[in-house]
């Protein structure tokens, strides 16, 4: 995205809604694969390892927190696909998992597109190599302040 946004910075928009809408998409298929893999894969290992009976809980506190899960995973550096599996196994609902995954996907190509357009290629050193810092630094911050709201 970076060095398309470059090359056309008058299209750094249009190329951020474009990667937006195809990682959601791209989303939707690692849920389907959480869908369609769990009780094939999945399942074995944890029975394999006496870990199902923990599922249950996890799950429930999963979802609790699923939204979050999906925002920290669609904006900082952690593997997004990792968190659209587990949001189907998990039983996360599809909405909520679309709408997180909407939210955090153009946070973060927006705001790179933002940047580019702004400061053109002077800005590419720092986006590749500190904004995902930036990001979870900025993740973290937030709901640390959550936290600390909730339990005042």
């Amino acid at each position: 995205m970076i060095a398309m946004i470059v090359a056309r910075p008058s299209r750094a928009f249009v190329i951020a809604a474009v990667a937006t809408l195809a990682s959601v998409a791209g989303g939707l298929a690692g849920y389907w694969i959480g869908h369609s893999a769990f009780e094939t894969l999945g399942r074995p290992v944890l029975e394999f390892y006496g870990k199902d009976a923990y599922f249950a809980e996890f799950q429930a506190r999963y979802n609790d927190w699923g939204a979050w899960a999906v925002l920290i995973a669609g904006v900082t550096p952690f593997p997004y696909k990792v968190i659209t599996i587990l949001s189907c196994v998990t039983a996360l609902a599809l909405p909520v998992f679309i709408m997180a995954s909407l939210v955090a996907r153009a946070l973060r190509f927006f705001i790179v597109a933002a940047l580019l357009w702004k400061f053109g290629a002077p800005i590419r050193d720092f986006i590749e190599a500190r904004l995902g810092l930036v990001f979870s630094v900025f993740m973290a911050l937030l709901l640390g302040g959550f936290v600390v709201v909730r339990y005042l």
